[in-house]
C-alpha cells in the first residue's frame, strides 16, 4: 500500500520527519507553485516580477526546512545568499521595467518587442484577448502629405491591457 502524505513518503524512504519539515516542505511547494501559475498567466510585468520574488520565497522556506531537518546551517546561508541575490533582481528588474515603461507607455510584456532589434522579426499574438474598456477617443489632425507605410503586424498588437 502506498503512503498518501508527504510524511509517510518521507518515512517509507528511510527519512524520518517531523510535522515541522513536512509543514516547511508543504509551504514551499505551494509558495512556488502560486509563483509559477503568476507567472504563466500574467502579462504585467509587476505582476510577474512579483511571482518571481514568491517562487524564490517558496525555495527559501524549502531550504530552511531541509536545513533544520538534517540539522546543519547549510541551507540558512543559502537563503541568505538568495536573499542577496533577490534584492539585487529587484533592482534591475525595476529599472528594466521603468524602461519599458517609459518607452511604449503601458506594462504589458509585449512592451518588450519595441525593445527587440531591429533586424529581427516581431513575434505577434494571433490569437489576441478582447479589449476589457474602450480606448479614450482623442482628437487627431487632419492628415497632410504623403501617409507613411503601416505595418501589418502593428495593427494586430493592443494598445493596452
Amino acid at each position: 500500500m502506498m503512503p498518501a502524505t508527504l510524511l509517510g513518503m518521507l518515512a517509507a524512504a528511510g527519512m524520518p520527519a517531523d510535522g515541522l519539515t513536512v509543514n516547511g516542505l508543504l509551504v514551499g511547494a505551494m509558495l512556488f507553485a502560486l509563483g509559477l501559475v503568476g507567472i504563466l498567466t500574467r502579462r504585467n510585468l509587476i505582476v510577474m516580477f512579483l511571482c518571481a520574488e514568491l517562487m524564490l520565497q517558496g525555495v527559501s522556506v524549502s531550504l530552511v526546512a531541509w536545513s533544520r531537518h538534517h540539522g546543519d546551517w547549510g541551507g540558512q546561508m543559502l537563503v541568505i545568499f538568495v536573499l542577496t541575490v533577490a534584492a539585487c533582481e529587484a533592482a534591475i528588474a525595476l529599472v528594466l521595467v521603468l524602461g519599458a515603461f517609459a518607452r511604449t507607455g503601458r506594462l504589458d510584456s509585449q512592451a518588450w518587442q519595441s525593445l527587440r532589434e531591429d533586424n529581427l522579426p516581431r513575434a505577434v499574438d494571433h490569437a489576441l484577448p478582447p479589449i476589457d474598456a474602450a480606448a479614450a477617443s482623442w482628437p487627431k489632425l487632419t492628415p497632410a502629405g504623403v501617409l507613411p507605410e503601416t505595418d501589418e503586424d502593428e495593427l494586430l498588437e493592443r494598445e493596452h491591457v
